[in-house]
């Protein structure tokens, strides 16, 4: 397999500019259905769903990881466009679930520029965080490593905040915005050297998870700050 990287010039420019209009519409996408999910009444019963209990939190997010893992399986792994479509359009679809009962309280119980200034700083932050990939041209590929046992340790914290009822706090959301940044220099180093010019969608997945996992934590954090002035 010929990687972006040592495509030709021309087809990895090409290849740049579709990942990241897919992006850029996956980003597009996820914001529709967090529409739909608050127009149709959805993201309230979302949030008395994982409000119930904390157990309820804990298998409505292990349920949709395991999508979210099938559709990034599926789409790595495809041959086709239409099937690296349907595992992007599933991701996402999940992913607005997911957020739908935090932005519910970001919207409905914290300050209105909450959801504005999260969204902006996640905006500003992958675009330098971009930037950076691209102009020293480094390849951050042996991150996989470190984000892989970050990855895990992160998830025991989860898991155990939500069986024995404890708070993860502000800087628990600081370290993950850290862990974001590093999986999204990662992931563009991996998509330029393990990517052909052909998965440009299934790139694309892999950096809007990325920048899903970034305006999560961010968000946290600006619902935190606001909560104390």
């Amino acid at each position: 397999m010929i990687t972006v990287a040592q495509a030709r010039p021309d087809e990895r420019a090409k290849f740049i500019e579709k990942t990241y209009l897919h992006l850029a519409g996956a980003v597009g996408a996820f914001i529709l259905v967090e529409v739909i999910l608050f127009m149709t009444g959805i993201a309230g019963l979302l949030l008395q769903f994982v409000a119930a209990s904390r157990f309820s939190w804990l298998f409505f997010l292990g349920g949709f990881a395991l999508l979210g893992w099938f559709s990034r399986e599926l789409t790595a792994k495809a041959d086709s466009v239409q099937t690296q479509y349907i595992g992007l359009g599933i991701y996402v679809v999940a992913e607005a679930l997911i957020f739908a009962p935090l932005l519910y309280i970001a919207a409905f119980f914290s300050d209105p520029t909450v959801i504005p200034t999260a969204g902006i700083l996640t905006l500003l932050m992958f675009a330098g965080l971009t930037a950076v990939a691209f102009t020293t041209k480094k390849d951050f590929t042996f991150l996989g490593s470190i984000l892989k046992i970050g990855g895990f340790v992160a998830l025991g914290l989860i898991l155990c905040s939500a069986i024995f009822g404890f708070t993860l706090g502000l800087l628990f959301s600081v370290i993950m915005v850290v862990f974001a940044s590093a999986a999204i220099l990662y992931d563009t180093s991996k998509i330029m050297n393990h990517y052909s010019s052909d998965q440009y969608v299934a790139a694309s997945l892999e950096l809007f998870a990325s920048v899903a996992l970034l305006f999560w934590y961010i968000l946290r954090i600006v619902m935190a700050l606001s909560s104390r002035r």
